[in-house]
């Protein structure tokens, strides 16, 4: 997935990533794959997902984003796409707070700060996804690169 243009990027955005239902077919249940890589020093501080296409054939479909395999879930955390009537930001388990809110005094808080490049990857979970016939997300994140200046 290519990093954005200057242009593109000035929506808030570093990384934009556009899965089809075919995509999340190829992925299949339990599986995953790669979509981004926070470069070393850097870290993120937004991850939105938008139901830009409705997935049909199937009726759960659940996503995580994350860098953890065994359960990548910092950035979303078992977002039920299906369920989608808006796009969903921010509810991995490194960007909500206690009481469930991503209210950040002062601004946005870069988390999974790193030391080395990092894969972001998603989560596909759902046994019927060979059954999807229509579909498309997009999932947006920031990625903050300190790292670049050193």
């Amino acid at each position: 997935m290519p990093k954005l243009t200057v242009n593109e990027a000035a929506y808030g955005f570093t990384d934009v990533i556009k899965l089809t239902y075919n995509d999340l077919i190829t992925i299949g249940n339990g599986g995953q794959k790669v979509i981004a890589t926070i470069p070393a020093g850097g870290g993120v501080d937004r991850c939105v997902v938008y139901e830009s296409v409705p997935v049909a054939g199937t009726t759960s479909l659940v996503i995580d984003v994350g860098t953890t395999l065994a359960d990548p879930d910092e950035f979303i955390d078992a977002l039920d796409v299906d369920a989608m009537t808006a796009p969903v930001a921010n509810t991995g388990d490194l960007l909500t707070q206690a009481a469930g809110t991503t209210t950040i005094a002062g601004g946005a808080l870069p988390v999974k700060l790193v030391q080395a490049d990092t894969d972001i990857v998603v989560e596909v979970t759902d046994a019927a996804i060979a059954s999807a016939t229509a579909g498309e997300i997009v999932i947006g994140l920031r990625i903050v690169d300190l790292g670049r200046f050193a």
